[in-house]
């Protein structure tokens, strides 16, 4: 990943926290069959190994589960807050006029070998933190024993789980920590006028860049 100095975060429960918030990573990996690549959620276990251990599950079907049988390292990528920046927000822009567009955004980037995993009572238990890590916020919150326990062995035996411990993480956080503070004032005031859907940006953006106020 570039790295600039100002966006670079090697914090590892700023890392964490990411991946726990925005869980769908994109499964990167490169065997025999090419570069393969799929979505899939993951929890990740913060106190397992050096760096903490990611698990998810794929479809049995899916022949990226038999490709990381065979590889090295593969690659997950997750991206958090993001979204395009109008140079019409920055104080520069009056100023000087020299100012050009650019996206903002938060990824973490997540390197390990991957193990395969095939046992039942794994599986059971993956499925159950995940279903968890998501449901635990409602009022009246699902849980996997609420379905025939037949019918969730033979969703278990549809899928394979993979676990990869980490041996590499790396984040970035580009949040316009590089402009000028009026800058940064206007990107925080201009997001947060055009609609609650980028307040997750405009926070972050607030936070990173230390814009008082905001």
């Amino acid at each position: 990943m570039y790295q600039p100095a100002a966006f670079a975060e090697d914090r590892p429960d700023v890392l964490h926290e990411l991946i726990r918030t925005q869980p769908l990573g994109l499964l990167v990996s490169a065997g025999s069959q090419g570069l393969i690549a799929d979505s899939i959620p993951f929890l990740m276990y913060p106190d397992e190994g050096e760096f903490g251990t990611l698990r998810g599950h794929l479809a049995r079907a899916n022949p990226h589960g038999s490709a990381l049988r065979d590889v090295g390292d593969c690659l997950v990528a997750f991206t958090g807050p993001q979204g395009y920046i109008t140079p019409s927000w920055y104080a520069a822009k009056a100023e000087h006029g020299k100012v050009v567009p650019t996206w903002n955004y938060a990824a973490v980037h997540v390197w390990g070998k991957p193990r395969v995993i095939d046992d039942a009572s794994w599986l059971r238990r993956l499925v159950g933190d995940l279903t968890q890590s998501q449901e635990q916020r409602r009022a009246a919150p699902w849980a996997v024993e609420d379905a025939p326990a037949d019918f969730i062995d033979g969703m278990l035996r549809a899928i394979v789980g993979v676990e990869i411990p980490i041996r590499r993480i790396e984040g970035k956080f580009k949040m316009s920590q590089n402009r000028a503070m009026p800058d940064r004032v206007g990107v925080v005031d201009g997001l947060r006028a055009e609609g609650a859907m980028n307040e997750p940006l405009a926070a972050l953006i607030a936070l990173r860049g230390e814009v008082p106020g905001r």
